[in-house]
């Protein structure tokens, strides 16, 4: 090996290192609070209220996920926060996967003004700055007594980014199995389900995680569509309720305890599924 090759390669192996350490640090300072609160959980509430450097506890205690269960009435919340997640999941899939395919296959009237807006949503995050009007809106139509008005308001306010990612993923499946399709005798619909919507696999798969994800996370519209009927409530709003349960003092390590048993759902699900999220993400985002 020459001397010029060599020292090529000793200055691609140190960048190599160099880009190994920082992503290693920057996957560090993201685990680190899932860390913290998951042996938080382990801890007295003392401990915690008095702070210190050490992530593991002087003494497990296994009864703080005992009261959480039993202070938070977590069978209910459970299942209320699986309704928001499937249902937001499904939803979006549906609409945004048949959004992607009219948006990239239908030529009709100012489509490509309809999609720049579309696109534009994608930065613009209002925020609470729209939470009065959806719950005055949800009062009026009397959609406020439901988690279904929060599933609706999830699925209508997220869209842009899903059908930008489908949109993409169907551009790269070539027009001749549309031909084909057509030479067949499918219809427009017939095409999208029966030959297209198979091929989505893999951004379908990253659309119903995150959408799931967006879902199972939500805290401000679950909080204020269930400030009167605590049995609507999911796990975000029911885990924060558990700071109330100690004599004076936020009783963090019972809080901690629900947060590791409500993230833990999330965290099965994307390791199942985080194949066909990689692929999904790389694979839509290439031609928008």
């Amino acid at each position: 090996m020459s001397s010029a090759n060599y020292i090529r390669s000793n200055k691609q192996k140190a960048v190599i290192w160099a880009l190994t350490i920082f992503i290693g640090f920057c996957a560090l300072l993201l685990l680190y609070p899932v860390i913290y609160i998951s042996l938080g959980s382990f801890k007295e509430n003392k401990e915690l209220l008095l702070g210190g450097a050490n992530l593991l506890p002087k003494r497990f205690v296994l009864e703080n996920y005992t009261q959480a269960w039993q202070n938070a009435n977590f069978s209910v919340y459970t299942k209320n926060s699986f309704f928001l997640g499937i249902g937001t999941m499904i939803l979006t899939v549906i609409i945004s996967s048949m959004s992607g395919y009219v948006f990239s296959r239908k030529d009709f009237k100012y489509k490509e003004l309809l999609y720049s807006t579309f696109v534009a949503f994608m930065f613009v995050n209002v925020g609470s700055v729209t939470l009065r009007p959806l719950f005055e809106l949800a009062v009026k139509l009397k959609m406020n007594t439901s988690l279904v008005s929060v599933v609706l308001i999830l699925v209508g306010t997220g869209q842009a980014t899903f059908i930008f990612l489908n949109r993409g993923f169907v551009n790269t499946i070539p027009k001749e199995l549309d031909e084909a399709a057509k030479i067949d005798g499918c219809t427009f619909f017939q095409t999208f389900y029966r030959i297209l919507f198979p091929l989505l696999k893999p951004i379908t798969a990253t659309i119903a995680l995150l959408s799931f994800r967006g879902g199972w996370n939500e805290y401000i519209l679950p909080l204020v569509f269930t400030m009167s009927n605590d049995s609507m409530r999911p796990l975000t709003v029911g885990v924060n309720m558990l700071r109330n349960v100690g004599d004076g003092a936020a009783a963090w390590n019972i809080v901690f305890a629900g947060a590791t048993m409500a993230i833990l759902p999330m965290i099965v699900i994307y390791l199942i599924f985080s194949r066909h999220f990689m692929q999904g993400m790389t694979a839509g985002a290439v031609k928008g």
